[in-house]
């Protein structure tokens, strides 16, 4: 089986992996990602759209390519990079995207980029001890989340492996566990806000 194309990255890279079903992408999405570049000082953020949240039901949820389009729009900055490479590798949960790109690219310094919402219920991810245990994670502060990540089960498991927020570039060099909470002005937009308000909901 031929293995699809990555997005083009050279040796020691810092690349963000930044997932979700975008349904629909907006600014609070865009701001996460910028804080992430400028913090962490990435080389690269991919806006990874994917099939479908496994936590959540995927009727209604418009196809890849249409999400894709749709992220293009919000995602502007010369170091984003937007794909459907969940679906082209055949991965549905992140343990597994994780391991096939440590496979794939050893020496690309990931970071996975989630929000505080997702950090707070992380432990209901598959496999979430061994993704902590595989690749840094940034978890960049949304609007209502910021007291349920900083005190969810995947923060307290892994309380040992904050590292300060002062050592954002640092964090894509770190031998995992190691995780940071980044901090910034919060967007108070959601996807399911904005489904509703249109009546998608």
């Amino acid at each position: 089986m031929t293995t699809p194309r990555l997005p083009a990255t050279l040796p020691g890279m810092r690349v963000g992996l930044y997932g979700g079903s975008f349904n629909p992408p907006h600014r609070g999405h865009a701001h996460v990602a910028r804080l992430a570049l400028q913090r962490l000082q990435l080389d690269r953020i991919w806006w990874l759209v994917t099939p479908g949240n496994p936590l959540k039901s995927v009727d209604g949820l418009p196809n890849v390519n249409q999400r894709l389009a749709a992220v293009r729009e919000v995602a502007h900055h010369p170091r984003a990079i937007v794909t459907d490479l969940e679906s082209r590798l055949g991965t549905r949960y992140t343990i597994d995207l994780v391991r096939r790109l440590k496979t794939l690219r050893p020496s690309v310094r990931f970071v996975l980029v989630i929000g505080a919402d997702n950090w707070a219920t992380f432990h209901r991810w598959g496999g979430w001890r061994e993704i902590a245990r595989t690749v840094p994670i940034a978890v960049v502060d949304r609007p209502g989340a910021t007291f349920a990540a900083l005190a969810s089960p995947a923060a307290r498991t892994f309380a040992g492996a904050r590292v300060a927020e002062r050592d954002g570039a640092l964090l894509p060099f770190l031998a995992p566990p190691a995780w940071m909470f980044i901090a910034g002005v919060k967007v108070p937009l959601s996807s399911s806000d904005l489904r509703r308000s249109t009546g998608l909901a």
